[in-house]
């Protein structure tokens, strides 16, 4: 019955159906012989036979038994080199060893008497299948996890809060009355944050670290009109040769702002910085605001659960959140070496 299952199994693997299909019924048709000869076993010596000692013996005809299973591993292996395009390469490896074993073991099976190649080369083929499609399996959730992840930030960049656009443009308005030079700038900055954010959806992978600093920059500047005195921001970040996912700083530093910014707290002072650690590069954001959990629901853009999870999906990263010695929030990402995908 293995044989007819693998057949259907690397139809559903191709996404191809197994009803009245050709390569099946090839198959089935082969397998049905070699039922027929197993049951003539029972009532002939000329393929094998116990003795009454309970010893087993080949007949002249043996050979004849091993044939249709042989032609069924044969066109197995001719329809997976057909479809190889479709497979996945772990899929392709473990449909092969599992063709490719038991065949060698029923050529050998044939020159030699008395051992079970077919058992354990059957045995072993069949615990590299599970291996391989549990590997197989773990690889597809991975990328099912990256693919949502890109999905929840595509849709939480176009759901970028209005009220937000709403004062840049209140505050670009009357900045052109007072320091046209200054609502230039703010209208330059705000362009380049709005291409950052949107160029963020199309991208499948990681960025640069200076492409998200650029983004983190000119979203602070925007900001920094909009509060003057307000808000003061610090950046130390000598170290920029690393990669991570798009739209992971920015996110948090405007968290920052959207709970540290109040008119009757403190000006909230920031700070950003860089460094390369042991294994891997280290971003840490500090603010001086009155700080906040992740259980907090009203958040903007990108919910820092979700940050966290982009990061550990794509690049085995981790994001952690603690208090800041004297008040306010620090936030650190570690990004790991060698996992800029």
């Amino acid at each position: 019955m293995l044989m007819p299952m693998l057949t259907v199994y690397l139809l559903h693997c191709c996404k191809e159906e197994w009803h009245k299909n050709l390569l099946l019924d090839s198959v089935l048709v082969l397998w049905f012989v070699y039922l027929v000869l197993l049951t003539i076993t029972q009532f002939t010596t000329s393929i094998y036979y116990f003795e009454p000692e309970n010893v087993y013996r080949r007949g002249p005809w043996y050979p004849v038994l091993l044939v249709p299973p042989m032609l069924v591993m044969g066109v197995d292996l001719y329809a997976l080199l057909r479809r190889r395009s479709r497979l996945t390469a772990k899929q392709f490896t473990a449909f092969l060893v599992y063709i490719l074993l038991p065949t060698a073991a029923m050529l050998i099976q044939m020159l030699l008497f008395g051992l079970p190649f077919i058992l354990f080369a059957s045995a072993l083929a069949g615990g590299c299948m599970v291996l391989f499609i549990l590997s197989d399996q773990v690889d597809q959730r991975l990328k099912q996890e990256q693919e949502l992840a890109r999905q929840r930030a595509s849709i939480l960049v176009l759901q970028m809060r209005p009220h937000f656009i709403y004062n840049v443009m209140t505050s670009v308005y009357y900045l052109c009355k007072q320091d046209a030079d200054k609502a230039q700038q703010v209208i330059l900055d705000f362009t380049s944050y709005l291409r950052q954010n949107f160029t963020a959806i199309a991208r499948e992978d990681t960025v640069p670290f200076a492409e998200e600093l650029e983004h983190t920059r000119a979203y602070l500047a925007v900001e920094q009109v909009r509060f003057e005195g307000r808000l003061s921001v610090v950046f130390d970040t000598p170290h920029t040769q690393f990669r991570l996912p798009p739209l992971t700083l920015q996110p948090i530093v405007e968290n920052a702002v959207k709970h540290g910014v109040d008119p009757e707290l403190n000006p909230l002072h920031i700070a950003v910085s860089t460094r390369a650690v042991p294994h891997g590069s280290l971003i840490t954001v500090e603010d001086t605001g009155p700080g906040f959990t992740d259980a907090d629901d009203d958040r903007p853009h990108i919910a820092l659960g979700n940050i966290r999870q982009r990061l550990q999906a794509m690049q085995a990263g981790r994001l952690d959140i603690e208090a800041r010695p004297g008040g306010g929030t620090l936030v650190k990402v570690f990004v790991p070496d060698g996992k800029n995908s």
